[in-house]
Protein backbone atom coordinates (compact mmCIF):
# COMPACT_ATOMS: atom_id res chain seq x y z
CA UNK A 1 0.00 0.00 0.00
CA UNK A 2 1.36 3.06 -0.82
CA UNK A 3 1.09 5.65 2.45
CA UNK A 4 -0.70 8.31 2.81
CA UNK A 5 0.71 11.85 2.55
CA UNK A 6 -1.82 14.18 3.36
CA UNK A 7 -5.23 14.37 2.17
CA UNK A 8 -7.48 17.28 0.33
CA UNK A 9 -11.09 17.07 0.74
CA UNK A 10 -13.03 20.14 -0.39
CA UNK A 11 -16.30 19.39 0.72
CA UNK A 12 -15.18 18.12 4.59
CA UNK A 13 -14.75 21.90 5.94
CA UNK A 14 -12.04 24.16 6.81
CA UNK A 15 -8.98 21.37 6.65
CA UNK A 16 -6.18 22.22 9.34
CA UNK A 17 -3.17 20.48 9.20
CA UNK A 18 -1.44 18.72 12.12
CA UNK A 19 2.21 16.69 12.18
CA UNK A 20 0.30 13.64 11.73
CA UNK A 21 -3.40 14.03 11.44
CA UNK A 22 -5.59 16.29 8.58
CA UNK A 23 -8.16 17.82 10.53
CA UNK A 24 -11.19 19.01 8.75
CA UNK A 25 -13.78 21.55 10.98
CA UNK A 26 -17.69 21.64 10.91
CA UNK A 27 -20.07 23.36 13.10
CA UNK A 28 -19.96 20.39 15.79
CA UNK A 29 -17.76 17.39 14.91
CA UNK A 30 -14.26 17.36 13.46
CA UNK A 31 -12.94 14.67 11.13
CA UNK A 32 -9.68 13.20 12.10
CA UNK A 33 -7.83 11.55 9.29
CA UNK A 34 -4.42 9.85 10.53
CA UNK A 35 -1.81 10.06 7.67
CA UNK A 36 1.12 7.70 7.80
CA UNK A 37 3.84 10.67 8.54
CA UNK A 38 5.75 10.22 10.70
CA UNK A 39 6.78 13.04 12.42
CA UNK A 40 10.89 13.62 14.55
CA UNK A 41 12.94 16.43 14.89
CA UNK A 42 9.81 19.19 14.65
CA UNK A 43 9.57 17.83 11.15
CA UNK A 44 7.87 15.16 8.83
CA UNK A 45 11.06 13.01 8.25
CA UNK A 46 9.14 9.70 6.37
CA UNK A 47 5.86 7.93 5.42
CA UNK A 48 5.38 4.61 7.42
CA UNK A 49 2.79 2.97 5.56
CA UNK A 50 -0.57 1.66 7.16
CA UNK A 51 1.02 3.73 10.50
CA UNK A 52 -1.99 5.91 10.31
CA UNK A 53 -4.54 2.95 10.16
CA UNK A 54 -2.85 1.39 13.76
CA UNK A 55 -2.97 4.80 15.50
CA UNK A 56 -6.58 5.33 14.60
CA UNK A 57 -8.04 1.84 14.97
CA UNK A 58 -5.48 1.79 18.60
CA UNK A 59 -7.36 4.82 19.60
CA UNK A 60 -10.85 3.27 18.24
CA UNK A 61 -10.07 -0.22 20.85
CA UNK A 62 -8.95 2.28 23.87
CA UNK A 63 -11.85 4.65 23.41
CA UNK A 64 -14.21 1.42 23.71
CA UNK A 65 -12.65 -0.36 26.22
CA UNK A 66 -12.45 2.94 28.54
CA UNK A 67 -15.82 4.19 27.92
CA UNK A 68 -17.37 3.31 31.21
CA UNK A 69 -14.14 5.45 33.27
CA UNK A 70 -14.96 8.78 31.05
CA UNK A 71 -16.84 9.77 27.60
CA UNK A 72 -15.03 10.11 24.73
CA UNK A 73 -15.16 12.72 21.82
CA UNK A 74 -16.02 9.30 19.34
CA UNK A 75 -18.66 9.72 16.93
CA UNK A 76 -17.99 6.85 14.68
CA UNK A 77 -14.84 5.69 13.46
CA UNK A 78 -16.48 5.24 9.39
CA UNK A 79 -12.69 4.41 7.89
CA UNK A 80 -9.51 3.10 9.24
CA UNK A 81 -7.80 5.90 9.26
CA UNK A 82 -10.82 8.40 10.07
CA UNK A 83 -12.55 9.00 13.70
CA UNK A 84 -15.29 11.33 13.32
CA UNK A 85 -15.28 13.27 17.18
CA UNK A 86 -17.90 15.65 18.76
CA UNK A 87 -16.10 19.26 19.06
CA UNK A 88 -15.41 20.42 22.45
CA UNK A 89 -13.78 22.84 24.14
CA UNK A 90 -9.57 21.52 24.97
CA UNK A 91 -7.90 22.19 27.80
CA UNK A 92 -4.48 23.85 27.94
CA UNK A 93 -3.29 20.53 30.27
CA UNK A 94 -1.96 17.27 28.75
CA UNK A 95 -2.24 14.75 31.52
CA UNK A 96 0.93 12.64 31.73
CA UNK A 97 0.99 9.12 33.59
CA UNK A 98 4.21 7.71 34.49
CA UNK A 99 4.94 4.37 35.81
CA UNK A 100 8.33 3.59 35.42
CA UNK A 101 11.43 5.81 36.12
CA UNK A 102 12.12 6.19 32.71
CA UNK A 103 13.15 8.48 29.27
CA UNK A 104 15.51 10.82 28.01
CA UNK A 105 13.82 14.41 27.24
CA UNK A 106 14.12 16.90 29.33
CA UNK A 107 10.45 16.81 30.65
CA UNK A 108 11.63 13.02 31.13
CA UNK A 109 10.90 11.89 34.76
CA UNK A 110 14.00 10.05 35.02
CA UNK A 111 16.10 13.35 33.87
CA UNK A 112 14.24 15.45 36.65
CA UNK A 113 15.40 13.02 39.28
CA UNK A 114 18.78 12.87 37.87
CA UNK A 115 18.90 16.82 38.29
CA UNK A 116 17.90 16.39 41.91
CA UNK A 117 14.13 16.26 41.83
CA UNK A 118 12.18 14.02 44.27
CA UNK A 119 8.42 15.46 43.97
CA UNK A 120 6.53 14.60 40.98
CA UNK A 121 2.20 15.33 40.82
CA UNK A 122 2.33 15.05 44.67
CA UNK A 123 4.57 11.90 45.43
CA UNK A 124 7.94 12.09 46.69
CA UNK A 125 10.31 10.28 45.51
CA UNK A 126 13.21 8.27 47.66
CA UNK A 127 17.05 8.43 46.96
CA UNK A 128 19.06 6.41 44.91
CA UNK A 129 16.61 5.48 42.42
CA UNK A 130 17.60 2.93 39.11
CA UNK A 131 16.74 3.73 35.93
CA UNK A 132 13.63 1.64 34.60
CA UNK A 133 12.50 0.82 38.05
CA UNK A 134 9.02 0.59 38.83
CA UNK A 135 7.29 3.82 40.75
CA UNK A 136 5.47 3.19 43.95
CA UNK A 137 2.72 4.52 42.65
CA UNK A 138 1.64 5.41 39.17
CA UNK A 139 2.54 9.69 39.13
CA UNK A 140 -0.29 12.19 37.68
CA UNK A 141 2.40 14.32 35.77
CA UNK A 142 0.60 16.88 34.18
CA UNK A 143 2.24 19.59 31.47
CA UNK A 144 0.94 22.66 29.95
CA UNK A 145 0.13 22.78 26.47
CA UNK A 146 1.54 25.69 25.05
CA UNK A 147 3.02 27.16 21.35
CA UNK A 148 6.53 27.43 22.61
CA UNK A 149 7.17 24.77 25.05
CA UNK A 150 5.03 22.53 27.19
CA UNK A 151 6.44 22.82 30.81
CA UNK A 152 5.85 20.53 33.39
CA UNK A 153 4.37 22.23 36.43
CA UNK A 154 3.27 21.71 40.05
CA UNK A 155 -0.29 20.79 40.35
CA UNK A 156 -0.65 23.89 42.52
CA UNK A 157 0.93 26.31 39.46
CA UNK A 158 -1.22 24.28 36.93
CA UNK A 159 -3.69 26.15 38.99
CA UNK A 160 -2.23 29.39 39.92
CA UNK A 161 -0.74 30.55 36.40
CA UNK A 162 -4.27 30.04 35.46
CA UNK A 163 -4.21 26.96 32.95
CA UNK A 164 -7.24 25.02 35.11
CA UNK A 165 -9.23 25.60 37.92
CA UNK A 166 -8.82 23.01 40.69
CA UNK A 167 -11.89 21.15 40.93
CA UNK A 168 -11.48 20.50 36.87
CA UNK A 169 -8.11 19.87 37.62
CA UNK A 170 -8.89 16.86 40.65
CA UNK A 171 -11.47 15.41 37.86
CA UNK A 172 -8.70 15.03 35.06
CA UNK A 173 -6.56 13.41 37.28
CA UNK A 174 -9.16 11.34 38.46
CA UNK A 175 -9.82 10.44 34.91
CA UNK A 176 -6.54 9.73 34.18
CA UNK A 177 -5.36 7.51 37.05
CA UNK A 178 -8.50 5.56 36.29
CA UNK A 179 -7.46 5.29 32.35
CA UNK A 180 -3.91 4.34 32.80
CA UNK A 181 -4.82 1.57 35.87
CA UNK A 182 -6.84 0.28 32.67
CA UNK A 183 -4.56 0.59 30.38
CA UNK A 184 -1.64 -1.13 32.19
CA UNK A 185 -4.20 -3.94 33.23
CA UNK A 186 -5.12 -4.62 29.47
CA UNK A 187 -1.49 -4.56 28.81
CA UNK A 188 -0.56 -7.00 30.79
CA UNK A 189 -3.06 -8.90 29.67
CA UNK A 190 -1.07 -9.20 26.42
CA UNK A 191 2.13 -9.18 27.80
CA UNK A 192 2.84 -5.75 27.37
CA UNK A 193 3.63 -3.02 30.38
CA UNK A 194 2.21 0.21 29.57
CA UNK A 195 5.38 2.45 30.64
CA UNK A 196 3.74 5.63 30.41
CA UNK A 197 1.57 7.74 28.36
CA UNK A 198 -0.34 11.48 28.21
CA UNK A 199 -4.00 11.76 27.47
CA UNK A 200 -5.96 15.07 26.94
CA UNK A 201 -9.12 16.32 27.78
CA UNK A 202 -11.69 18.67 26.55
CA UNK A 203 -15.27 20.20 28.31
CA UNK A 204 -18.82 20.16 25.92
CA UNK A 205 -21.09 22.71 26.28
CA UNK A 206 -22.22 21.69 29.61
CA UNK A 207 -19.36 21.51 31.00
CA UNK A 208 -18.69 17.85 31.16
CA UNK A 209 -15.12 16.20 30.94
CA UNK A 210 -14.30 14.52 27.89
CA UNK A 211 -11.53 12.22 26.71
CA UNK A 212 -10.22 13.55 23.50
CA UNK A 213 -7.21 13.19 20.61
CA UNK A 214 -5.86 9.73 20.81
CA UNK A 215 -5.27 7.19 23.86
CA UNK A 216 -2.70 4.45 24.35
CA UNK A 217 -1.33 4.98 20.67
CA UNK A 218 1.89 3.56 20.08
CA UNK A 219 2.90 7.54 19.85
CA UNK A 220 1.24 8.60 22.73
CA UNK A 221 2.51 5.77 24.79
CA UNK A 222 5.41 3.80 26.16
CA UNK A 223 5.48 -0.07 26.16
CA UNK A 224 7.65 -2.45 27.00
CA UNK A 225 7.55 -6.57 26.99
CA UNK A 226 6.56 -8.01 30.10
CA UNK A 227 8.29 -11.42 29.90
CA UNK A 228 11.71 -10.09 29.93
CA UNK A 229 11.50 -7.27 32.08
CA UNK A 230 12.60 -8.83 35.46
CA UNK A 231 15.43 -10.24 33.88
CA UNK A 232 16.55 -7.36 31.85
CA UNK A 233 16.74 -5.37 35.03
CA UNK A 234 18.39 -6.99 37.21
CA UNK A 235 21.39 -8.00 34.59
CA UNK A 236 21.57 -4.07 33.95
CA UNK A 237 19.74 -3.82 30.44
CA UNK A 238 17.26 -1.48 28.27
CA UNK A 239 13.63 -3.01 28.56
CA UNK A 240 13.08 -4.77 25.38
CA UNK A 241 10.31 -2.38 23.48
CA UNK A 242 8.36 -1.24 20.48
CA UNK A 243 11.54 1.09 19.95
CA UNK A 244 11.21 3.84 16.69
CA UNK A 245 14.23 5.22 17.77
CA UNK A 246 16.39 3.43 15.22
CA UNK A 247 14.85 5.51 12.51
CA UNK A 248 16.06 8.69 14.58
CA UNK A 249 19.47 7.28 15.11
CA UNK A 250 19.93 7.29 10.98
CA UNK A 251 18.98 10.36 10.44
CA UNK A 252 20.98 12.11 12.80
CA UNK A 253 23.91 9.61 11.26
CA UNK A 254 23.16 10.70 7.70
CA UNK A 255 22.00 14.64 7.85
CA UNK A 256 21.58 17.32 10.68
CA UNK A 257 18.16 16.63 10.94
CA UNK A 258 17.61 19.91 12.13
CA UNK A 259 19.50 22.42 10.10
CA UNK A 260 19.38 20.97 6.76
CA UNK A 261 16.66 22.11 4.68
CA UNK A 262 16.33 18.86 2.75
CA UNK A 263 16.58 15.31 4.31
CA UNK A 264 17.95 12.18 2.67
CA UNK A 265 15.21 9.60 1.97
CA UNK A 266 15.42 6.73 4.73
CA UNK A 267 16.25 3.30 3.53
CA UNK A 268 13.09 1.45 2.33
CA UNK A 269 14.09 -1.57 4.29
CA UNK A 270 13.92 0.99 7.61
CA UNK A 271 10.42 1.70 6.47
CA UNK A 272 9.18 -1.87 5.87
CA UNK A 273 10.39 -2.49 9.27
CA UNK A 274 8.99 0.25 11.61
CA UNK A 275 5.37 -0.27 9.36
CA UNK A 276 5.61 -4.27 10.74
CA UNK A 277 6.28 -2.80 14.46
CA UNK A 278 3.49 -0.48 14.28
CA UNK A 279 1.37 -3.59 12.98
CA UNK A 280 2.37 -5.92 15.70
CA UNK A 281 2.17 -3.53 18.52
CA UNK A 282 -1.09 -3.19 17.33
CA UNK A 283 -1.86 -6.89 17.16
CA UNK A 284 -0.42 -7.97 20.62
CA UNK A 285 -2.75 -4.95 22.30
CA UNK A 286 -5.67 -5.54 20.95
CA UNK A 287 -5.45 -9.51 20.13
CA UNK A 288 -6.93 -8.92 16.82
CA UNK A 289 -5.90 -8.94 12.99
CA UNK A 290 -4.81 -6.10 11.61
CA UNK A 291 -6.77 -6.04 8.09
CA UNK A 292 -7.88 -3.04 5.98
CA UNK A 293 -9.59 -3.10 2.78
CA UNK A 294 -7.33 -2.16 0.16
CA UNK A 295 -9.70 -3.18 -2.93
CA UNK A 296 -9.56 0.91 -3.42
CA UNK A 297 -6.53 3.29 -3.04
CA UNK A 298 -6.61 5.80 0.42
CA UNK A 299 -8.26 8.16 -0.73
CA UNK A 300 -10.96 6.94 -2.81
CA UNK A 301 -11.92 4.52 0.21
CA UNK A 302 -12.06 7.46 2.60
CA UNK A 303 -13.93 9.27 -0.49
CA UNK A 304 -16.68 6.74 -0.19
CA UNK A 305 -16.75 6.40 3.47
CA UNK A 306 -16.57 10.06 4.35
CA UNK A 307 -19.49 10.93 1.98
CA UNK A 308 -22.46 11.06 4.69
CA UNK A 309 -20.48 13.51 6.25
CA UNK A 310 -19.71 15.81 3.78
CA UNK A 311 -21.44 19.86 4.17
Amino acid sequence: MDAIKETDFKNLGEKKKGKVRDIYVQSERLILISTDRHSSFDRIIAHIPYKGAVLNLSSAFWFEKTADIIPNHVIEVPDPNVTVAKRVKPLAVEAVMRGYLTGTTSTSIWTRYQNGERVFGGVTLGENLKKNTKLPEPIFDPTTKEDTHDRALSLEDLVNEGFITGELLDKVKAAALALFKRGQEVAALHGLILVDTKYEFGVDENGRLILIDEIHTPDSSRYWKLGSYDERLANGEEPEYFDKEFLRIWFKDHSDPYKDEVLPDAPPEMIAELSRRYIEIYETLTGEKFSIDESLPPEERMKKNLAKFAI
